[in-house]
């Protein structure tokens, strides 16, 4: 499995991303420029990564115009083809915007940017601690949809105490079910707001990202 990682004006995350699938994955990385389009040289069992940042400088909303770029146009194509696409925070407020995901994203309960360890879990796993960094990062859906999420199993990551206990206590956000990822109906695109590639390196004191990419399959 390949990776390629888009860059738009405003991402900050790209870099953190290729290092750690390059360095801490040993996975081979192509950097795609917003402006490009060309996805040829990836297969469906190649993974695209939307990272985190401020694309376009957030303007209008979170991913809003994000969505419109035509590296976009391609991966919603490559993504409706079974290609697999990881959207991390700015990543997933793209993917919801796209239509690629249910819901959206809106600013925390709190009104304030977050940049802190929180721990996570997904049904097959215990916490993991992984780190936040959004001011846009609750994520919203109708009841119905809400509903739906869970009984598919897309509901993909938590957010939880250090023993994995999912209470509202342990919402850093004010999301709803405190959800911290989901998947679509296939299970071949992810959105998350927490951050795994920053969470690779044991000179960081934390490998549990690499965890996370085992769990959707990526590693």
């Amino acid at each position: 499995m390949k990776f390629g990682v888009v860059i738009f004006p405003g991402s900050n995350c790209d870099r953190d991303m290729q290092y750690t699938l390059e360095n801490d994955l040993n996975k081979e990385v192509i950097m795609l420029w917003h402006k490009d389009k060309d996805l040829s040289m990836f297969s469906t069992n190649d993974c695209i990564v939307l990272p985190g940042g401020f694309s376009y400088g957030d303007y209008l909303r979170c991913g809003a115009i994000a969505r419109f770029s035509p590296m976009m146009q391609s991966v919603i194509e490559f993504a409706n083809k079974g290609g697999k696409v990881l959207g991390v925070c700015n990543g997933f407020q793209i993917l919801c915007e796209s239509g690629l995901l249910p819901g959206v994203l809106l600013q925390n309960k709190n009104q304030k940017f977050i940049c802190n360890n929180v721990f996570i879990k997904n049904k097959n796993s215990g916490a993991l601690k992984i780190p936040i960094a959004h001011g846009e990062g609750r994520f919203y859906a109708d009841n119905d949809t809400l509903d739906s999420l869970e009984k598919n199993n897309q509901i993909i990551f938590s957010y939880c105490n250090e023993v994995g206990e999912i209470e509202q206590q342990y919402n850093p956000n004010g999301t709803l079910r405190n959800i911290a990822g989901i998947s679509n109906n296939f299970g071949n695109v992810f959105g998350m707001m927490p951050h795994p590639e920053r969470a690779t390196n044991y000179q960081l004191q934390n490998t549990d990202g690499i965890k996370v990419f085992e769990i959707l399959g990526l590693n």
